[in-house]
């Protein structure tokens, strides 16, 4: 089940369990992956090509939505990135946990390539 286009959302205090973000995972039909991100510097804004979730399992950062608004984010938020929203993932100073669950059974990284934010499909 595709995800509904549009902007970049966090949805705050969303699970409290690993189980729980494996069912919505199951009900979104994604495919999931651990990713453990360690210091970092803030990314650019970019935009993916395809629909994924991410769900903080530990640690604390923020990501900036395509007009540069910073929300905060901790364990137990989930990040909704339909494919064409523009994002960026901000500054990990810590060590930070995610499932991230893709729409396809690829690669991670090959499929969330940071693509420029001016090719965007949803650009405004």
């Amino acid at each position: 089940m595709a995800l509904n286009p549009g902007p970049m959302r966090v949805i705050h205090n969303f699970f409290t369990t690993k189980s729980e973000v494996l069912a919505d995972l199951d009900k979104h039909d994604m495919w999931p992956t651990v990713y453990v991100s360690n210091r970092m510097e803030e990314l650019p804004l970019h935009w993916h090509d395809v629909d994924n979730c991410g769900y903080v399992m530990e640690g604390k950062s923020y990501v900036l939505d395509e007009h540069g608004v910073r929300t905060e984010l901790s364990a137990g938020d989930k990040l909704v990135i339909p494919a064409g929203a523009i994002h960026a993932e901000g500054e990990v100073t810590d060590r930070m946990v995610y499932i991230v669950g893709i729409s396809v059974a690829e690669n991670l990284f090959d499929k969330l390539a940071l693509l420029d934010p001016k090719t965007s499909p949803l650009k405004s």
